[in-house]
């Protein structure tokens, strides 16, 4: 029985179900199976990467934030930090940080306090207001937790986690660039 197309290039499974992603190697050419595990990698992270963004785009509107909002809240929710050191802990541009941190200070729910360390680079910290609305999306963040736990088993679920923070220091270690040959 064939599945229908997706409009991702996958397939969907004939009940409506999760897009199938299928891996296409050129004629003539050589996969090697690491090369087929990093794709295999890089593509499970893009689709958590979108699931993860769904469910917390979905988890924070209701306390009136937005994913990013949260997620640049909740760096700073233990002690304030640079735009610099969020980007850093987060993995994307200082720009991208740089223009939430502006919209969450004019919002309200965050302030730049002077860095002893620094004259320049304020720290960004949350203000009373900011915490309540992360605090408002713990519920449905706790709910997510269990049943995720609950789907996978407790040793399954912390052992997810490490494998995902290994593999984020194993690329680090290795300073990944890549050279685009012309």
């Amino acid at each position: 029985m064939s599945r229908p197309e997706a409009a991702d290039g996958g397939q969907r499974a004939a009940d409506g179900g999760k897009a199938v992603v299928n891996v296409t190697v050129a004629e003539g050419a050589v996969g090697r199976p690491e090369q087929d595990l990093l794709t295999r990698t890089a593509l499970g992270v893009f689709r958590l990467n979108g699931q993860f963004l769904t469910v917390s785009e979905e988890m924070a509107r209701p306390a009136g934030l937005t994913a990013a909002w949260w997620q640049v809240l909740g760096a700073v929710l233990r002690e304030p930090q640079p735009v610099a050191g969020i980007a850093r802990t987060m993995g994307i541009t200082r720009q991208s940080v740089q223009r939430v941190a502006d919209l969450l200070v004019r919002q309200g729910l965050a302030e730049y306090t002077p860095n002893p360390a620094h004259r320049r680079a304020k720290l960004l910290r949350p203000t009373d207001e900011g915490r309540a609305a992360v605090q408002r999306i713990q519920p449905a963040h706790a709910d997510l937790a269990t049943r995720l736990k609950e789907a996978l088993g407790e040793e399954e679920f912390t052992r997810t986690a490490q494998v995902l923070e290994r593999l984020s220091e194993a690329l680090t270690a290795l300073e990944v660039t890549v050279a685009v040959k012309p």
